[in-house]
């Protein structure tokens, strides 16, 4: 509880304690003889002590021209009130008490909205206040801002790392709990990369920075967090245009209660505007303008919680809506690391049969200018440097291979895509994993074999995908179809996309949202992907998916949810989380209108006290912020 909040609270308890002593007394017949001023004066000066920034706030909201919010309702009210017990109706206990409790509300709503803020403000603490520097030996003390890529950082034991970069000496454990939600340290060695916000453990470590602070994960994050609440939900956007025209039709309603039933002769003036009095408490829509939001920062919240980043409440409503997902193979389902299974030379179709060796120097040639991983695992089996002054004329086809010349002939390094477009003869490898083709001379030189190995949790991640609602899965990816239905099999998937360009992706997607809305107009299909080349398919989809850890700059950008560890089975949690906050804000809006609404009626007719308007607003309010609240706790299922 902040300083303002305990402020309330004190004039709570003053007031309170006043009140009591006031109804005690009006019971006991002590302030039957008590002059009127007087007894204006005795519930006056406490309803001024609770409310005095009520009608301050009402006050400067109306010199700007916003006369109807919850304030000038109040104020209104109560002020009414007061003036029907100078007329010698006793509404002194009644006006006191609306103030009190709306203040009370007041108090426990600014409380729950700080704590559901707090879930969220907490990846907020990730930020790093400096930068140990080091130059020529010595440490000096910068912010992030000023250490750019190349420098050498320090981060001593319990310190930020600052930077995102790559360990050059020392081995400790990361605390990644802020960032990624998971509590077990990760341990970091020489060559291995590290991102700003974790904490580091036992031992000092050094490290050569990769990036600029502003480019950082840390700096990602926190951006991503701040515009968080700037993209409302379309129940949100509802409920501000609701209260936009439902708070003035009803304080002109209140005003045509008041009025026109006394003056046709029907109700006493005073009971016409006790009724207006209930009308007007009754119709302050904080119940729903409260609720509402937080209910959603409690679910982005309890999403953070989980090491998920979901960038506003807008994309939390879609994902409770997601029917079908559409996830990238390789470093989403798969863990990316490539590895060399089989090195297969053809035999009789080159001047020699090349050995395994020389059939795998040749493909490492061809791939030295890429970054692929399927590259990059096929220079590591090779275990050597490339004589690059063997290659010439370097090109690489997008989706295909690299086209280039060795020792001056062609070379040809692939999938079976670029070899039918050569026009190379060749048998389609049959047996599982991705397969890369080498041609020498206009001649199929052999073939390698690359295997890939399932994510932890993988399997887990698609069956609690279906448990939680999502109808189909499909697996997208530019693997020959064959390697793809083995992963798929091992996963229990059913729907695949193979041998897909990059562009394919998009229209795989553009298809199956057609197809999907054509079935179900509101529901929503999502992608989850963190290649580069993922990046206009992350855009396209409904809800974007990112890996956050390992995932490129481009794909976080794009993408609606970020996953900070790339674990994937947390997507199921997040449907899990978003289903449950839209249900919680769904019931909250039922119940306020139904309640308020059933009050307002009986308001109309007399038959509602002003203890029932009251309940309507502060009760109603309240119960809907602790129903609201449910959804910070939730965990999805982890």
């Amino acid at each position: 509880m902040n300083k303002k909040q305990k402020r309330v609270l004190i004039r709570i308890l003053i007031t309170g304690v006043l009140f009591i002593i006031l109804i005690v007394s009006e019971h006991l017949g002590f302030l039957d003889q008590v002059h009127p001023l007087l007894l204006f004066g005795l519930y006056f000066v406490p309803y001024l002590i609770i409310g005095y920034d009520v009608l301050i706030r009402a006050g400067k909201n109306i010199a700007r021209g916003h006369v109807f919010d919850e304030n000038f309702l109040m104020v209104l009210a109560t002020f009414a009130a007061f003036a029907l017990g100078l007329f010698g109706e006793n509404e002194y206990t009644e006006a006191l008490a609306v103030m009190l409790f709306y203040q009370i509300g007041e108090l426990f709503q600014s409380v729950a909205v700080g704590k559901s803020r707090g879930a969220i403000a907490e990846m907020m603490s990730i930020a790093p206040e400096y930068a140990n520097l080091e130059k020529d030996g010595e440490l000096t003390e910068v912010d992030p801002d000023e250490v750019h890529p190349g420098d050498l950082i320090v981060v001593r034991p319990g310190e930020k790392v600052p930077l995102d970069g790559v360990v050059e000496e020392g081995e400790s454990f990361l605390d990644t709990a802020a960032l990624t939600g998971e509590s077990v340290p990760r341990k970091v060695r020489v060559g291995e990369d590290v991102i700003s916000g974790c904490v580091n453990g036992e031992n000092t470590l050094k490290i050569r920075v990769t990036k600029e602070y502003e480019d950082s994960t840390v700096a990602k994050i926190l951006e991503l967090v701040e515009n968080a609440g700037t993209r409302k939900a379309r129940l949100e956007n509802f409920i501000t245009r609701f209260a936009k025209y439902y708070t003035p039709v009803v304080t002109i309603g209140a005003v045509i209660l008041a009025v026109i039933p006394p003056t046709l002769g029907m109700v006493p003036w005073a009971d016409s505007i006790r009724r207006a009095c209930n009308f007007l408490i009754v119709s302050c829509p904080c119940a729903l303008v409260i609720s509402v939001p937080l209910g959603f920062f409690g679910g982005i919240g309890a999403a953070s919680k989980i090491g998920v980043l979901v960038k506003g409440s807008n994309y939390l409503e879609s994902v409770a809506g997601i029917k079908t997902l559409m996830m990238d193979k390789t470093g989403t389902l798969t863990k990316g690391e490539f590895t060399v299974t089989s090195i297969l030379p053809s035999v009789g179709q080159l001047d020699r049969d090349l050995t395994k060796e020389e059939l795998l120097e040749m493909a490492a040639l061809g791939e030295a200018y890429s970054t692929h991983p399927i590259a990059a695992s096929i220079l590591s089996a090779y275990g050597k440097t490339p004589d690059l002054s063997r290659m010439s004329d370097v090109t690489e086809e997008a989706g295909s291979g690299v086209i280039a010349k060795l020792d001056g002939k062609e070379l040809l390094v692939g999938n079976a895509r670029l070899m039918d477009s050569h026009h190379i003869p060749f048998v389609p490898y049959a047996n599982g994993g991705t397969v890369v083709y080498t041609a020498f001379e206009g001649k199929l030189a052999g073939c390698l074999v690359i295997g890939d190995s399932l994510k932890e949790g993988a399997v887990e991640a698609i069956r609690d995908m279906k448990e939680a609602g999502i109808r189909k899965v499909v697996m997208l990816t530019g693997d020959r179809l064959q390697a793809a239905k083995q992963v798929a099999s091992e996963l229990g998937l059913t729907d695949v996309c193979a041998e897909l360009l990059p562009g394919d992706k998009v229209s795989a997607v553009e298809k199956e949202i057609d197809a999907l809305q054509s079935f179900d107009e509101k529901a929503k299909l999502g992608f989850v992907g963190d290649g580069i080349n993922d990046a206009p398919v992350l855009m396209r989809a409904d809800v974007g998916f990112a890996m956050g850890s390992m995932g490129s700059d481009a794909a976080i950008e794009a993408a609606d949810i970020v996953l900070m560890d790339d674990d994937i089975r947390k997507i199921p949690a997040v449907i899990r989380i978003a289903r449950k906050t839209m249900g919680i804000v769904k019931a909250n809006i039922v119940f306020a209108i139904g309640v308020k609404v059933l009050i307002l009626i009986l308001s109309v007719f007399g038959l509602a006290s002003m203890w029932a308007a009251v309940f309507a607003d502060v009760g109603v309010a309240v119960i809907c912020i602790i129903n609201s609240m449910r959804a910070l706790s939730y965990r999805g299922g982890l």
